[in-house]
């Protein structure tokens, strides 16, 4: 009797989680339907790079699932992110890092007559490999450079130990600003809280101070969010935050409607809450990452929410925003 009852329950458990897994999958294909309608209501053509140096717009990158942004505005330059590099002390095996795709295209939309490149500034905006990997690399370009380097100091009391130590963050933090201090690019590291003019934009970064009730969260919870704005348009660069680490509800009001969103964590489990979405409201949303690693709780609230396209920069072979004088915001791909 007591073998029959446990034979039933397991049975009744395998039904139960197969109904579960099929009806996640049956919603996400729903989800995934809705999304591409949503996306095919925006036009998006191939980059040809015949706009002039009065462009105003935002390069995001195809380097796989990290981050590597570009913005450009009346002929400066600026970089947050620099995307993966080719040693990642995480990785055991050989791998594709994008070390030299990132630095042949700085090359090719920043370079001056002479070949050169001078960023007005540059930001890390925590100290993931996945988005400060590559800067050791990019700096150690001599043609490359730039005026100020924002970096807030690695906090190994916000970051875990495995962060720290096995995935070699204080390494790649101490690397990256020997290799700046090298090239005398002054290193910054209380950013700046209040707006400030680049180009045609107005930039703002959030979270430059990572509060103490944040230790501990782990090296998402110092990430930097920055905030892009011309004219009536506005985007947010959400970096890695999240709601698990209480960056999305401490900065969402302060944010506020943006046009476009830059999915903070490249969309895995955590991002794009519910909550986060609504106080956003974005028309555009911009994942670094597959699309198909977008968790599906993130790809739902992005589109049944928010009810905004989701761009994804490797399907895409990366994606420029340009932000036009008639308060516009047009998208090309296949930039890289």
């Amino acid at each position: 009797m007591q073998k029959d009852k446990k034979k039933l329950a397991r049975v009744i458990a395998t039904w139960v989680v197969t109904c579960v897994m099929l009806s996640v999958f049956i919603l996400d294909i729903i989800v995934v339907a809705i999304g591409n309608a949503l996306v095919n209501k925006v036009s998006i053509t191939d980059e040809t790079f015949e706009n002039d140096s009065n462009s105003d717009r935002i390069h995001f990158l195809n380097t796989a699932n990290s981050d590597c942004i570009i913005l450009e505005s009346n002929g400066k330059f600026a970089l947050v992110d620099s995307g993966e590099g080719n040693e990642n002390p995480r990785r055991k095996t050989e791998y594709k890092g994008y070390r030299d795709e990132v630095i042949s295209y700085i090359k090719k939309v920043a370079a001056d007559e002479k070949g050169n490149v001078n960023f007005e500034f540059i930001l890390g905006t925590h100290i993931h490999y996945d988005h400060a990997g590559n800067f050791e690399a990019i700096f150690s370009d001599e043609a490359i450079t730039a005026k100020k380097a924002y970096f807030k100091k690695f906090d190994t009391d916000v970051s875990t130990k495995l962060e720290s130590e096995d995935w070699g963050n204080q390494k790649t933090y101490n690397n990256i600003i020997a290799t700046l201090e090298k090239r005398n690019i002054d290193v910054i590291s209380n950013l700046p809280d209040e707006k400030f003019e680049f180009g045609d934009f107005t930039i703002q970064f959030l979270n430059t101070n990572t509060a103490d009730a944040l230790k501990a969260k782990g090296e998402n919870a110092s990430s930097v969010g920055v905030i892009v704005k011309k004219g009536e348009k506005r985007a947010f660069l959400a970096a890695d935050f999240t709601k698990d680490t209480g960056l999305e509800g401490m900065y969402a009001e302060k944010i506020g409607d943006v046009d476009l969103l830059k999915i903070g964590h490249h969309g895995y489990y955590g991002s794009s809450s519910k909550s986060f979405l609504k106080v956003l409201k974005p028309e555009i949303a911009i994942c670094t990452n597959y699309i198909g690693k977008i968790y599906p709780n993130v790809k739902w609230n992005l589109t049944m929410y928010a009810k905004a396209p989701v761009f994804s920069t490797h399907h895409r072979n990366g994606i420029i925003a340009t932000f036009t004088d008639k308060n516009e915001i047009i998208l090309t791909q296949n930039i890289m």
